[in-house]
């Protein structure tokens, strides 16, 4: 690993245009292969093409992602936007969907998922094989291994030959005007006068005149879950 550019190997892939690998790569990150996170892998791919394969982590490029699903890992492998970095914005609207924004180039690319899918006039048979799998292993939880089997064959396959498909073909791709947030701010930390714990002073609340956690305060806090963006009931601390 080139220690001065941890992404360099990454970038090489996307200079070089090989999203198998790339995708492969995903999929260490993702769990399994889907094509959804080939989505991901092809949109974050599209962008940078127009916006550049630089990116260092530090919040010059941003990825607004509009869905918490498989496609997501495959943005963040591709742009190198997370979470953890504070370069993901997530708007919970439930489209497969994503604004690159570059502070270095100014510009802003969207893209988002054409209608289609495997239940569409157009899925070949594979497709509509898979999203049968599917429908029985993941959404309705049956225990069938020979299935779960060969639903993750079919999704392998079908995410590489997804990566190999024209990008204009996927996506609805187009520039939008430029909204950059502030960048990330830099905040202290205070101890929690109730449980010890350490937090971002920022995430407290003053009891008795004492930093205090939101847990310990009993202050409800959002979290993102499987069903999106929602509110979270405090447990106080005992």
């Amino acid at each position: 690993m080139n220690l001065n550019d941890p992404r360099a190997a990454v970038k090489d892939l996307l200079r070089r245009g090989d999203l198998h690998m790339l995708l492969d790569t995903a999929a260490q990150l993702h769990g399994h292969y889907c094509p959804g996170l080939a989505f991901g892998v092809k949109a974050g791919y599209a962008a940078l093409k127009r916006l550049g394969f630089d990116n260092t982590g530090m919040e010059e490029l941003l990825a607004v992602v509009e869905c918490n699903n498989c496609f997501v890992d495959g943005v963040q492998m591709s742009t190198g936007c997370s979470f953890g970095n504070n370069a993901m914005i997530y708007k919970d609207l439930g489209k497969t969907a994503v604004t690159i924004m570059s502070r270095k180039a100014n510009q802003a690319v969207r893209l988002v998922l054409k209608r289609g899918g495997w239940d569409s006039e157009e899925a070949t048979a594979k497709e509509k094989e898979a999203g049968e799998l599917f429908r029985r292993v993941v959404k309705e939880r049956q225990d069938d291994p020979d299935a779960a089997r060969r639903m993750r064959e079919l999704f392998r396959e079908l995410s590489h030959e997804t990566v190999e498909k024209p990008e204009e073909g996927l996506f609805d791709i187009g520039d939008v005007p430029v909204d950059f947030p502030e960048y990330a701010p830099i905040v202290g930390s205070a101890i929690c006068d109730r449980c010890g714990e350490q937090f971002m002073e920022t995430k407290g609340s003053i009891l008795d005149e004492k930093p205090v956690c939101r847990q310990c305060a009993g202050v409800d806090y959002f979290a993102v879950l499987g069903r999106g963006i929602c509110v979270s009931r405090a447990r106080v601390h005992r």
